[in-house]
């Protein structure tokens, strides 16, 4: 067993037991001192609407097995109805809900990311004398054309690849080749290296399942992203054979959207007449293998089906795609593409190093929220003691002169995207970005989720609250209590950046992963909120305008479902807070 794996098994049982008072605690006032205490369930005529009318969902048979955890509380922190609030609940995606508001509020709405490129380079010779590294600065959209986010309204004026399958542009890294290009290079006489040694080399977060590292949502994190570190694998059904005495079945088109050769593609998919049954498309490719398996079978006449497949090493593909696109300007390259990294040699487990608060990461924290300077941009606290921390073995200097570089688009703009669509990979990389800028943070997953949790303390929750291994809630280990999420909430409608942020969040009825939710008032236009699936867990968190004029904060998660009630739990919160809504 892993040593994290069993420190969980040690620390974990502790945390709940930690936990005991803090939700006793929030039986009576989840957000603190002055909170109104939870109404008096005993004599009938005492207990309020909205918690009569919640408590007759939850009497519904859909959600009897389940374990349900529910909070409402207003602006200002006042607990409204709590239902098993203080008590653990997994929250999916609703993590990013911390990630990008500590990112928002610690690296600043304006905070951007540079990609460079570095070599030796003799202008006399136009020669670039040895490597050519392509450095990865930790920018989630480099390569990707998804910026600004658009909803699904005006999704049709973003460039359309599809059905007829070709590479993505990749407008970014060919500005870089074509900078490279201007300056004279016309040979390299060593590699061409995709370093993404700015945070230690940890392409996945603890318990994140092996079958969902295939998928885009899954695919590993890494500081030199490219186009979403995904490959678009698009099957269009052909026509079908007449059944003379056979299947009548016929193959059909699978094409996989690279730029060069990077995976190869073992296609079974059969074309089968309208009407025959039909087993949809599934893809496998076993770990550390090159191979996709596509297999099963579509329908004639029925849409073109597209998966995201995450590409394996990042790094290694953007370096692969640098090359290519240089040798089609004339670019003369002796050696080959391939990755560097910087492993980590921390031992310690990563509960005990989450677990032991570092004090610059407070202090730098609490002097954030005195004024607009973000953590990014002040200077080191003293005294800090840093001989934890592991430094890339070779800075960018190392490799020579800056050559060409790109700068990414303003973080604000990438928390649209990750908020609105749910973007696993950027949360993922806001929280590595973040464990960059502390005092002794080098990147790592732990410093990232160290600075979140410092925030987090610093907005008032009991840090026995909640448990983060990563930041996009795809760990089955990440825990947060619903009274902890109002809190924050609560506490984010107060700061500076709060109008940006609430912004990014899915709008019921619009655009993002609510776009085909809440269709109808009273919700419609009136929920900003943050949505999760998990397994069979479904979390929904954010603000919710009500009858009465006021906004309100609310947090619903459900767990320990069977996966034959996932519709009816998802139906059933939906109702929730169609009740709230209408709270008078």
């Amino acid at each position: 067993m892993h040593r994290s794996a069993l420190w969980a098994l040690t620390v974990l049982p502790l945390l709940f037991v930690w936990s005991a008072s803090s939700v006793s605690a929030q039986a009576a006032a989840v957000v603190g001192p002055g909170a109104t205490p939870a109404v008096d369930q005993s004599p009938a005529d005492k207990i309020q609407p909205l918690e009569r009318h919640i408590h007759a969902l939850l009497e519904d048979p859909a959600a009897s097995r389940a374990h349900w955890g529910i909070a409402v509380a207003t602006l200002q922190g006042e607990l409204i109805y709590q239902h098993d609030a203080g008590k653990f609940f997994r929250p999916a995606s609703n993590n990013k809900i911390f990630t990008t508001a500590t990112a928002m509020a610690l690296l600043g709405p304006q905070k951007t990311f540079t990609t460079s490129v570095f070599g030796s380079y003799d202008p006399a010779t136009g020669a670039v004398h040895g490597n050519l590294t392509l450095v990865g600065g930790g920018d989630a959209n480099f390569g990707a054309d998804d910026l600004p986010y658009r909803s699904p309204a005006s999704s049709s004026a973003r460039p359309q690849i599809h059905p007829a399958a070709s590479p993505p542009p990749l407008a970014d890294l060919a500005s870089l080749a074509d900078q490279i290009v201007a300056q004279g290079v016309k040979r390299i006489t060593g590699d061409i290296v995709g370093d993404d040694t700015l945070y230690p080399y940890q392409p996945y977060a603890e318990s994140w399942a092996q079958d969902d590292q295939i998928w885009g949502y899954g695919a590993p994190v890494s500081a030199l992203t490219i186009d979403n570190n995904e490959l678009k694998l698009v099957v269009t059904p052909l026509q079908a054979l007449a059944p003379m005495g056979g299947s009548g079945a016929n193959a059909a088109s699978v094409e996989l959207e690279q730029n060069v050769p990077y995976y190869q593609v073992d296609a079974h998919v059969a074309t089968v007449p309208a009407g025959a049954p039909a087993q949809g498309v599934e893809v496998e490719r076993l770990p550390g293998s090159g191979l996709l398996r596509v297999f099963g079978s579509v329908p004639e006449g029925g849409p073109v089906h597209v998966e995201e497949v995450a590409i394996a090493d990042p790094a290694q593909y953007a370096a692969m795609v640098f090359a290519a696109m240089l040798r089609q300007r004339g670019v003369v390259i002796d050696g080959q593409a391939r990755a560097r990294h910087r492993f980590s040699t921390d031992a310690v487990p990563y509960l005990f190093e989450w677990l032991t608060p570092d004090p610059c990461d407070s202090r730098m924290v609490a002097a954030a929220s005195t004024g607009s300077v973000p953590v990014a941009d002040q200077s080191t606290p003293e005294p800090c003691s840093c001989a934890h921390v592991q430094t890339p073995a070779q800075t960018p200097a190392d490799y020579g002169q800056l050559l060409a570089s790109h700068i990414s688009a303003p973080l604000a703009e990438d928390v649209v995207l990750t908020n609105k669509v749910s973007q696993n990979l950027h949360a993922e990389l806001f929280l590595h970005n973040l464990g960059r800028v502390t005092p002794c943070g080098d990147g790592s997953i732990v410093d990232g989720a160290r600075l979140i949790r410092a925030n987090l303390e610093h907005a008032g929750l009991d840090p026995d609250d909640f448990v983060f291994f990563d930041g996009s809630g795809l760990s089955a280990h990440d825990l947060v209590t619903p009274g902890a999420m109002v809190k924050f909430l609560s506490y984010a409608a107060h700061q500076p950046w709060f109008a940006q942020w609430k912004a990014s969040l899915p709008d019921a009825g619009e655009d993002g992963t609510l776009s085909e939710r809440f269709p109808n008032p009273p919700v419609k236009g009136h929920l900003f909120a943050k949505t999760g699936t998990l397994g069979e867990s479904r979390a929904l968190s954010g603000y919710l305008d009500t009858a009465s004029g006021r906004t309100v904060t609310f947090s619903i998660f459900v767990d320990e479902q069977p996966p034959s009630g996932s519709a009816a739990a998802r139906s059933l919160l939906d109702k929730i807070v169609t009740t709230i809504a209408k709270d008078e």
